[in-house]
């Protein structure tokens, strides 16, 4: 099957809420319990930064991009990765091609540090993050509930390597 990466359009919204929902449902990726209206949403995320991959018709079946962690000038080239598929297309090996992509396109932009916060027992999201490049910072235990439930989370880091 052929894919296509492309830059996140204006229209988009409607798809990649679509897809957000598939992981509020899991209970593996956010504490999100609702999604956001598309306005809501583009208020999170940054403008730049923002790509989704298409299959062959022209469908969306991924997509990633940044939030800011801080309102701070310090912290202005520090952003949080979030990055998330349709249930059919996971594990298939297409977000290293997303995440990839949105690595080059943010040092672009002057970010230096990516992070990704990870619910600890979701092995699979954090061997993805590591195998692209992401080192483990530590784990904040019990840090938020999910359903009446704590959880653990895992938080990674990527550093620049063009960024100094």
């Amino acid at each position: 099957m052929n894919y296509e990466l492309r830059e996140m359009l204006p229209g988009d919204e409607a798809r990649v809420l679509e897809i957000f929902q598939q992981g509020v449902n899991g209970g593996m990726a956010t504490f999100e319990t609702t999604i956001p209206t598309a306005e809501a949403w583009n208020m999170d995320y940054f403008n730049d930064c923002r790509w989704v991959l298409e299959n062959e018709n022209n469908e969306i079946v991924g997509w990633c991009a940044l939030k800011p962690v801080s309102k701070r000038e310090v912290y202005k080239g520090v952003a949080e990765v979030s990055i998330y598929f349709d249930d059919n297309y996971q594990g298939k090996g297409l977000g290293s091609v997303l995440l990839k992509k949105m690595i080059l396109d943010s040092e672009s932009h002057g970010f230096w540090t990516l992070q990704a916060n990870i619910f600890s027992e979701n092995d699979s999201s954090l061997r993805f993050h590591q195998k692209n490049g992401f080192r483990t910072v530590g784990v904040r235990k019990k840090i938020g509930k999910l359903n009446g439930a704590w959880k653990d989370v895992t938080m990674l880091e990527k550093r620049s390597e063009v960024i100094s």
